[in-house]
């Protein structure tokens, strides 16, 4: 077997192609740190290093087009925010503004090189609805160049590199395992943050509580047992709450889609989300698995009825039992009581006195005017629109009036090419369906939040383009049959 193998042309070019490629990565990156180290201050020569270490797997992935890409990237955006906090408590300098803030985008840039080699082979349909989106960036863009200078760019990658996955699903050649294997993924480090969230709640670790006591955030409680609002390892309760958010839905609606822990790992992911505080994203959650069930078949709506049953009342058994239930149940009444609720009317006080700027400003704001790159050209603080809690103005203040069109004919299209041809390939998959369920809530839940950038716009449109890659293997079956079909009518008329 050993000899077959040796012989194998193809095996042994592969074989040689990985070494060379991890060898020259590894020189790279030594050549990187080395440099940082003989040039840089001490606090940049660790950041250095560290983005070095964290980009160089994901690049050699991304060189050998290898599946485990995606859920290498998906723990990078997990993992960084705590290493950063860490960084800061061993240090005991607390920094506003850390290259590690864009490691995961950087880290997340290299979906480009498998896109780059089969960029000729992407479908027009798909060429079409990215070029809408481009044009919305590229006019953000010159408008916030003008204004926001360094944030303009980093909002610009916020945008695009998670947009990358669309062209990427598009061009890979995933089968229906690999879909389910990043999805499992997918619920694996979601389980992975709702078990730090709770040990998090529980214990409250010294890194953590120094960065509490240093960002200023007043919405994350305070640094003691039971009374944090869980962010687990990411940099705030909202991107927690809606990374379970969206991990839940497909925990719950397919069995092998939740992971080796089965039911136990979404009673963890439950739990990791009612201890973030985060309303959205239960709303999020709802509206996902709603669209879920209305558009699967008859048969299977009453079997995803009876699940989300079976985790609505392990939750009403569970939440009281847990520690400082009080403050939990509290939280989960205002749902019911919105209107008595201090955080919504907040928000709708926001709403009205921000609305009236987008017909003030009808050519918008560019990128960087709103949210966390307003840092870049504030001196590390969060500019006038750092915190913004509504997405829907959001994206037309910053890409004016024609820009936010644009975009959102984009969204339009990107659901068109889902539901496209589902009567000739015998109705939506259960890929396409979940894809569909996240998109349209994404868009629902821009009452509360963009949900197009950073974190959250990677994580839907890595759920978009599971969907995509789905819908391109049904549409490619469908022509296999007709293509096969075809051929056996014209051998028997001949």
């Amino acid at each position: 077997m050993r000899t077959l193998r040796a012989r194998n042309p193809f095996v042994s070019l592969y074989a040689s192609k990985a070494t060379m490629a991890w060898l020259v990565g590894a020189l790279v990156v030594s050549l990187v740190i080395g440099y940082g180290s003989a040039t840089l201050g001490h606090e940049n020569k660790s950041q250095i290093a560290m983005l070095a270490m964290l980009i160089f797997p994901a690049f050699m992935l991304a060189l050998l087009d290898s599946r485990k890409l995606i859920p290498y990237l998906l723990l990078v955006w997990v993992v960084c925010p705590e290493i950063r906090r860490f960084e800061d408590w061993m240090e005991g300098t607390y920094h506003s503004v850390s290259l590690l803030s864009i490691a995961p985008l950087l880290t997340s840039a290299v979906v480009i090189i498998p896109i780059l080699s089969k960029i000729h082979l992407l479908e027009s349909a798909l060429k079409r609805l990215l070029i809408y989106f481009c044009i919305a960036l590229l006019y953000g863009s010159l408008i916030g160049m003008t204004k926001n200078g360094m944030g303009t760019f980093y909002d610009l990658a916020n945008y695009l590199i998670p947009m990358l996955l669309i062209p990427y699903a598009a061009l890979s050649n995933f089968e229906k395992k690999d879909l389910d294997r990043l999805l499992v993924a997918f619920s694996n480090t979601a389980i992975l943050i709702a078990v730090y969230g709770i040990i998090q709640y529980i214990v409250v670790p010294p890194w953590d509580a120094f960065w509490m006591n240093h960002v200023e955030m007043t919405s994350i409680g305070q640094p003691y047992p039971l009374e944090i609002r869980v962010f687990s390892f990411l940099n705030s309760p909202g991107p927690a709450g809606m990374y379970m958010g969206t991990a839940l839905a497909p925990m719950i609606l397919e069995k092998r889609w939740r992971g080796p822990l089965g039911w136990i790992g979404v009673i963890l992911v439950t739990v990791g989300l009612l201890i973030t505080l985060v309303r959205s994203a239960w709303v999020m959650l709802f509206i996902d698995i709603a669209i879920y069930t209305a558009v699967s078949a008859g048969k299977q709506k009453w079997k995803l009825l009876a699940q989300l049953s079976a985790v609505i009342a392990a939750m009403y058994f569970i939440i009281p039992k847990l520690p400082g239930a009080q403050g939990l149940v509290a939280r989960l009444d205002t749902m019911t009581a919105i209107q008595d609720d201090h955080s919504y009317n907040e928000r709708l006080d926001f709403f009205h006195t921000v609305f009236p700027m987008l017909f003030a400003k009808p050519q918008g704001l560019g990128l960087g005017s709103i949210g966390v790159g307003t840092k870049l050209s504030n001196d590390g603080a969060l500019g006038e629109y750092g915190i913004f809690d509504n997405g829907f103005v959001a994206i037309f203040l910053t890409f004016g009036i024609i820009g936010g069109i644009l975009f959102f004919w984009g969204l339009w299209l990107v659901i068109k090419y889902l539901i496209s041809k589902r009567k000739e390939t015998g109705g939506l998959n259960p890929y396409t369906r979940l894809a569909l369920s996240a998109l349209e809530g994404s868009i629902v839940c821009l009452v509360f939040e963009n949900g197009y950038t950073g974190l959250k716009g990677f994580l839907l449109w890595l759920v978009v383009g599971i969907g995509i890659m789905a819908h391109r293997m049904n549409t490619q079956e469908r022509r296999q049959r007709t293509d096969a079909a075809t051929g056996r009518f014209k051998d028997n008329s001949l």
